[in-house]
């Protein structure tokens, strides 16, 4: 019993040690707690879905997701080969140019109307709280936070590890304008050093004016939060961009809900709608889109075209590594729907409707 008791002790004084590295970033406190404690969102100590959202599906326990992930037969999750990208100087853009450069999974830089705007960037190479865990498939690493230009608004919709990545936005401080966020996912920043005035907090269906004719919204996206031991106590968002000349629809991470029909509602056609298309499991159905649903929601939003995002850079399901790209071009090429494909660092012209994209995953082991 001394033996077990002196692990347990070990264990857990190398857990708390492990979770208070500043990379964890810091759970919201003082006047920023006082303002979550008045969200319509929050509620029980932590913030809510829309609807009832739990992370594991009913049908499955933790034990037998744990099993499957480990033991169970995985073909291609990760690909043998190296992934095509390209690499143009984003420092160098023309700012009259509208454009999208992507950077793999849900990373990408969008130059719209004369400002330059970041989502959530991870360009470390991980996506987790140490290095040699979650490793970017070969190929994927062509930009770093060195290649970014200055950014007038950066955009961050969870604080996830694959979504919010301490060391990326730990080197782009010196570059961003804005940091615009979900409720409390403000309190990292701080942490880490970013200056207050520059952060942009918001709740589910609030907007901030920006610059002229550049409008933020916020709203819902039903997922999770929590970098830690602890879940939910920052909020994780989707959001309109309003610029001069677009409408664009940034998803995040987050499972098929009424949220999708209600901003289409809301905000009439959008111009691109950008999904999550990747890491799904019908074990996690409730948080992650499964094959389908992203045109349900695309059609929902009343979009114009489709960007999928959240594959090919980290393994973070049990689905081949291309799969949900085969899965989305098909289903697109059945619907008549505009689908957006660009390999790793390919410019996309936003307002360029008739740019063609090869597919680029095809004989890639």
């Amino acid at each position: 019993m001394y033996i077990t008791a002196s692990i347990l002790a070990l264990f857990s004084i190398a857990t708390v040690f492990t979770i208070n590295q500043v990379q964890f970033g810091k759970l919201p406190s003082g006047e920023r707690l006082e303002r979550i404690k008045k969200s319509p969102n929050y509620k029980d100590g932590s913030f809510q879905n829309q609807s009832i959202t739990p992370v594991m599906a009913e049908d499955v326990s933790y034990l037998s997701v744990g099993k499957e992930m480990l033991f169970s037969k995985k073909e291609r999750v990760t690909p043998e080969d190296s992934i095509p990208a390209t690499k143009i100087n984003l420092k160098q853009l023309d700012r009259s140019k509208d454009i999208l450069v992507w950077f793999g999974h849900s990373s990408y830089f969008m130059q719209i109307d004369g400002k330059r705007i970041l989502v959530d960037p991870v360009l470390s190479g991980s996506a987790s709280p140490f290095s040699f865990a979650v490793k970017a498939f070969k190929g994927t690493n062509r930009y770093t936070a060195d290649d970014i230009p200055e950014i007038d608004y950066l955009f961050i919709s969870h604080d996830h590890w694959d979504h919010l990545d301490y060391e990326t936005v730990l080197k782009l401080k010196p570059k961003v304008k804005k940091v615009i966020c979900g409720l409390g996912v403000g309190e990292d920043f701080e942490y880490w050093g970013y200056d207050k005035n520059s952060i942009i907090e918001m709740d589910w269906n609030e907007q901030a004016q920006l610059d002229s004719g550049f409008i933020a919204n916020v709203l819902p996206a039903r997922h999770f939060s929590g970098r830690g031991l602890t879940r939910n106590k920052t909020l994780w968002v989707s959001f309109v961009l309003q610029t001069p000349t677009m409408k664009i629809f940034m998803g995040g991470d987050g499972g098929y809900d009424k949220h999708f029909a209600e901003i289409g509602k809301k905000f009439g056609s959008i111009d691109l709608a950008i999904l999550e298309n990747g890491q799904y499991n019908k074990n996690w159905r409730y948080i992650h889109m499964l094959p389908g649903e992203q045109l349900k929601a695309f059609h929902d939003l009343n979009a114009k075209r489709l960007f999928a995002v959240h594959s090919s850079k980290f393994a973070l399901a049990n689905h081949s590594w291309d799969e949900p790209l085969i899965s989305i071009t098909a289903a697109c090429r059945k619907n008549n729907v505009a689908l957006i494909t660009p390999m790793i660092g390919e410019q996309v012209n936003l307002k360029d409707s008739t740019q063609k994209f090869n597919e680029w995953w095809k004989g890639v082991n």
